[in-house]
């Protein structure tokens, strides 16, 4: 699995003209599922999204991890995040298809929701519109295959 988190001030997620989800501060997610992804990706991702220590303490360093901070997570599925970029047309092939990408999605929120975040989430496989104020900016890449 592939997320690009995104420490936030407030982000949202629109469909069809509707909010869909709305967060304070804390991250957007975007989250995408290797075809080869499983189980243990799922929790591996959703541990370390939950524990990133990239919020400020009181000296100003990043050093506070999204629970005490009171972090929201806005998580939406990516699948553009396994792009094979090769040539100008980039290719999908690498991504999940719905069937397995769906319920490891789903999973990594129930994982979060678990740990008592409040998750808001997008609609697996919609058009969205994606709105964030970037909080610093902090962006951090996961990859199941490097943590």
């Amino acid at each position: 699995m592939r997320a690009v988190v995104t420490r936030v001030r407030s982000a949202s997620v629109t469909i069809g003209g509707q909010v869909k989800g709305r967060i304070g501060g804390g991250f957007l997610v975007l989250l995408g599922v290797h075809e080869a992804d499983g189980e243990a990706e799922a929790l591996k991702i959703a541990d370390k999204i939950c524990g990133l220590r990239v919020f400020e303490d009181e000296n100003g360093k990043m050093n506070v991890n999204p629970a005490d901070a009171g972090a929201e997570l806005l998580i939406i599925s990516q699948f553009t995040l396994f792009a094979d970029c090769r040539s100008r047309r980039p290719g999908f092939s690498k991504a999940a298809r719905p069937e397995t990408a769906i319920p490891l999605y789903e999973q990594v929120i129930g994982e979060c929701r678990g740990r008592g975040f409040h998750v808001e989430t997008g609609e697996f496989g919609a058009e969205m519109l994606v709105e964030s104020v970037n909080d610093g900016p902090v962006t951090i890449l996961l990859d199941t295959k490097e943590l």
